[in-house]
């Protein structure tokens, strides 16, 4: 019987304003993992909301602190944008690394964290889920139809429950899914 936990998702924008939680909240409903324990009287992810990139790194330490105190019962997911700055999630992730360091978190605690960044905007991926193809080299086209945002999170959720159908995933969006699934097969011990 996998251990239970509760999701917090540290993620880009502000609700109402931005579509990642409404993307970031329908994937994790359609994966429906079930070791998943519903946030108290909520959905089984608590959302947090940041404000950039710069802001999602200043909260992150104070988020792994936070679940480390519920005593191990909850899973800090960040998500945010790799920017034409960073290259891959891996040199982003890197930096949140320098982050947290300085602020006291240890190497255990921070390898914790399931780090999720689309590759420039999540519009890529949304481009990507709905049509078969994206550019990750350019922004994608603007979305703002929380109905195709919501589509888009279901067809990634129906693909991972399905082990990956469908044509090859751009790269940011095969780490972020490699992330993953490294805390499903966590859930698992």
């Amino acid at each position: 019987m996998p251990r239970r936990t509760q999701i917090v998702c540290l993620h880009e924008g502000v609700a109402g304003r931005s579509i990642d939680p409404v993307f970031y909240l329908r994937l994790v409903q359609v994966l429906d993992p079930k070791w998943v324990r519903p946030w108290t009287g909520r959905n089984a992810v608590r959302m947090v909301n940041g404000n950039g990139r710069k802001d999602l790194m200043a909260q992150t330490p104070g988020q792994i602190q936070a679940c480390r105190a519920t005593g191990g019962l909850t899973t800090l997911v960040v998500c945010g944008d790799l920017d034409d700055d960073m290259p891959d999630g891996e040199t982003l992730r890197k930096e949140f690394w320098i982050t947290c360091n300085a602020a006291g978190i240890s190497r255990a605690d921070f390898e914790t964290v399931v780090f999720i960044f689309a590759k420039d905007r999540l519009e890529n991926w949304i481009e990507f889920l709905l049509t078969g193809s994206t550019d990750e080299g350019r922004e994608g086209p603007r979305v703002a139809d929380l109905e195709r945002v919501a589509l888009a999170a279901q067809a990634l959720g129906q693909r991972c429950n399905a082990a990956g159908a469908g044509p090859p995933m751009p790269p940011s969006l095969e780490w972020s899914c490699a992330n993953w699934r490294a805390l499903v097969e966590r859930m698992k011990e």
